[in-house]
């Protein structure tokens, strides 16, 4: 008789907590979505968390996936507005640089170089 290998065991699927029962990540989730509109990268990194900490446990966090996807949505949107305005005022720089010290009028635009 030979000796046969033990049956394999599965991975038991994640038992969802009771009514009312906190998941990992839930309330960090909620916490991220929030500040997501008032701390962009903020509530992005603790929506990242939290989403992590929920998926490790096996459930769903629907409000740390939502703050994920607007944390990138408005992070896009910050970096974008960052290069315009670096683009502006280096267009101010070089004009005054060009124009020289006091004040200019340059084809209907105002600058006041100092």
């Amino acid at each position: 008789m030979t000796d046969a290998p033990p049956p394999a065991q599965s991975a038991a699927a994640p038992v969802p907590p009771p009514p009312g029962a906190d998941y990992p990540g839930r309330t960090l989730g909620i916490i991220g979505l929030v500040l997501v509109f008032v701390f962009t990268l903020v509530g992005f990194i603790l929506s990242l968390v939290a989403n992590s900490q929920s998926k490790r446990a096996g459930y769903k966090n629907t409000p740390a996936k939502v703050g994920v996807i607007l944390g990138a949505i408005f992070l896009a949107f910050w970096v974008i507005g960052a290069i315009v305005f670096g683009v502006v005022i280096g267009n101010v720089i070089a004009q005054c640089a060009e124009l020289g010290p006091g004040v200019h009028e340059v084809n209907g635009m105002t600058y006041t170089c100092g």
